[in-house]
């Protein structure tokens, strides 16, 4: 778990425009917006490069569904897992921190 107060000192963690866009990252395709507007931000940049991830994820869970017998399982299992994820995403958000949420921030480092 990392500490965005550490990385960007308290002042642009603690910003309310910071809380903000750090949680548009995990409303899908929202997380376009703190892409695109808040690149100088380390901490609203950190989840937003999370948030693409989860919404690739569901992207691609979406065509699961055409598969046939198993698509209606992995799209269920998909939608549950960034839900969940998305969920804990926005929570790290409210409590101020950069949590490294599993499998999607090993991809995000990619990013």
């Amino acid at each position: 778990m990392i500490n965005p107060a550490a990385l960007l000192g308290p002042s642009v963690a603690g910003s309310t425009r910071s809380q903000v866009f750090a949680a548009f990252s995990y409303v899908g395709v929202l997380c376009f917006v703190p892409l695109l507007m808040s690149r100088d931000d380390e901490f609203v940049y950190f989840h937003a490069k999370q948030g693409l991830v989860l919404w690739m994820w569901s992207m691609l869970a979406m065509f699961a569904l055409h598969l046939p017998g198993v698509g209606k399982w992995v799209f269920g299992f998909s939608s549950t897992g960034v839900l969940i994820l998305s969920l804990a995403g926005l929570a790290s958000v409210a409590l101020r921190r950069a949590w490294r949420l599993p499998l999607v921030s090993h991809a995000a480092a990619y990013i």
